[in-house]
């Protein structure tokens, strides 16, 4: 006979200790059954039978997870298939009292989770949901008149003005870890079985040291140098507790700090105004006459503009799924305003080869640098990509890296005069920008 059961389902937060919906679900007085969701909708957008290093890393992740349930006695269950239809399967499997899971802040997962609930109640199932990925959510930081911020400074004196420990503090999981459904184990899809390849790829550590908080303000616009803390793919996966990384990180280094607080903001902004996924966040950018030469956008996407800092990037991108900070901000600026590119061509390629992908930050970098966005660089601030180059890679150790070819007759020419795409990347936005 099944005995009741609450569930934790895991998706942004693949990790037991700090874990806020884990951490209730423990305490809800039924045994525990660990979930995860290779959700169909989601890798049928991705490219099939190839290697996607987002789901490796979450494989691998889950394979860790389960290892730690299995020592508790326990074992993670993980489904194929879309979340509908994994919960039909789901309270088939187990005599479900509650689900328990982490708040996601995506237009698609909001929509998701109202369906999941829906479908839950109706079988008399509590559905509960927890801030976890975030300090501050949607209503928490707010002007004094109730508005939404959209401007990053103020936002953060509000967001500063309002830390106190208890938001900051950890929840205490392992007190309760004997509260785990006792079972054996399921096998794991592979990879395979979900439709991709396997490959041994390896990941940046789950560390930060306070040597690079220290270092950080005078390190971290160089891409040649470990300055940064490699970090972003923890967070967009929640391996590692936002809540833990910033009471370690505040303590070295405010500016580190203040780099989560941006990425609240980000969310914040998705939260408050869900049309800047497909929508510029200052309509009047909407206007503007993109240039849609595809040969152009496929120089820039394979590294070879003749513009070393952007192909660099660009490289770096494909090859590893990732790149510096300080670059990202040089590839966008180059492809919308010398390219004069639709920056959501830009963004739709960062989303498809970034292993820290990440709706939100994207969305907002990528508006930040066309200057679309909330609080983002003025139209006219366009970056001189030699400029840049000079200023954070002045010894080409980052550019000979990714472009060994450079300095030879194989490289390619530069495939736009920056004087040039200066004053047209000026003149459009100037046209749709202008009182019509």
């Amino acid at each position: 006979m099944k005995s009741n059961t609450s569930i934790h389902w895991f998706r942004r937060d693949l990790r037991l200790n700090d874990n806020a919906a884990l951490y209730h679900a423990l305490r809800s007085g039924n045994p525990v059954q660990c979930v995860f969701i290779f959700d169909k909708n989601i890798l049928s957008r991705l490219r099939k039978n190839s290697v996607d290093r987002r789901v490796i890393f979450i494989h691998k992740q889950l394979h860790k997870l389960n290892a730690e349930l299995e020592k508790l006695g326990s074992a993670l269950h993980v489904y194929y298939d879309t979340p509908d239809n994994a919960f039909k399967t789901i309270v088939n499997d187990y005599k479900v009292k509650a689900v328990f899971t982490n708040r996601d802040y995506e237009p698609s997962a909001i929509e998701r989770d109202e369906r999941i609930n829906q479908f839950l109640a109706s079988d008399g199932i509590d559905f509960h949901t927890f801030k976890d990925q975030v300090i501050f959510e949607k209503d928490e930081v707010l002007k004094d008149d109730g508005k939404p911020y959209t401007i990053f400074t103020p936002y953060k004196n509000k967001y500063r003005s309002r830390l106190t420990p208890f938001f900051l503090s950890s929840y205490p999981n392992k007190k309760y870890f004997g509260k785990f459904n006792q079972r054996s184990s399921v096998p794991i899809p592979t990879i395979e079985e979900i439709g991709f390849v396997s490959e041994d790829l390896q990941f940046p550590p789950l560390s930060l040291s306070k040597e690079l908080l220290i270092k950080y303000a005078n390190q971290r616009n160089f891409p040649a140098v470990p300055g940064t803390s490699r970090l972003s793919v923890h967070m967009r996966f929640g391996t590692v507790s936002v809540r833990e990384l910033f009471r370690y990180a505040d303590a070295h280094s405010e500016l580190w700090a203040n780099e989560l607080i941006w990425r609240d903001f980000y969310m914040y902004i998705l939260s408050h105004f869900p049309r800047v996924v497909n929508k510029a966040f200052k309509p009047d950018y909407d206007r503007i006459e993109w240039n849609t030469n595809e040969e152009e956008f496929n120089a820039w996407c394979e590294g070879r503009t003749g513009y070393p800092i952007v192909d660099a990037g660009m490289r770096e991108l494909n090859e590893t799924g990732f790149m510096h900070n300080r670059v990202r901000m040089i590839v966008a600026s180059f492809l919308v305003k010398h390219l004069l590119i639709d920056w959501r061509w830009g963004e739709a390629y960062f989303a498809e080869k970034l292993i820290d992908f990440d709706l939100s930050a994207n969305n907002g970098g990528w508006q930040w640098a066309s200057s679309s966005g909330t609080d983002a660089a003025p139209y006219f601030r366009i970056f001189n990509p030699e400029e840049q180059q000079k200023k954070f890679d002045p010894k080409f150790q980052y550019i000979r890296k990714w472009v060994p070819e450079f300095g030879t007759e194989k490289y390619p020419r530069p495939i736009v005069d920056h004087k040039f795409a200066r004053e047209r990347c000026l003149a459009a936005f100037k046209k749709a920008l202008s009182p019509q």
